[in-house]
């Protein structure tokens, strides 16, 4: 069955190019998910160490979260613009604390590209991060078995 919430916004990313099918051994989310808790437990680690770095290894780890959902219904982004595509399919699909990905995306892109000198991340804010990247990992884990392969 295909997931209904978000259909038709999943189908007009696929018309306008920015999604793709996949299928057999690639339609699985799993992997993905194995490697989101890799990641996540990596930002835990890195937390106090290196707050910049456990901040983008724990949007890393929503990312792939996202990413395992799509891959589990067949589809995958394209490489130009890719994370928006994945905020907005899952966002459209599925709420709830995946809307919390959008936030985790922009204030990556900030510290990657910094406009402004001391624009430093401090642990409060990672721990943050990676409790929106835990909610997003274990709602994935629980939507993964209730997905099937995306039919138009």
């Amino acid at each position: 069955m295909t997931w209904q919430r978000g259909r038709d916004s999943v189908q007009a990313m696929l018309s306008a190019g920015s999604l793709d099918t996949i299928s057999g051994a690639a339609a699985t989310g799993l992997p993905l998910i194995d490697s989101a808790r890799g990641l996540l437990g990596s930002a835990r680690r890195e937390s106090t160490e290196n707050p910049e770095a456990a901040y983008v290894l724990a949007y890393d780890a929503a990312r792939k979260s996202c990413a395992a959902l799509l891959a589990q219904q067949g589809l995958r982004t394209k490489s130009t613009g890719h994370h928006v595509t994945t905020e907005q399919v899952v966002r459209a699909q599925f709420g709830g604390p995946f809307d919390s990905f959008a936030t985790l995306r922009r204030r990556r892109v900030e510290i990657e590209y910094p406009r402004f000198p001391g624009d430093d991340i401090d642990e409060t804010e990672v721990l943050a991060a990676l409790d929106k990247a835990q909610r997003i990992l274990d709602s994935a884990i629980q939507l993964l078995p209730q997905l099937s392969l995306f039919r138009p």
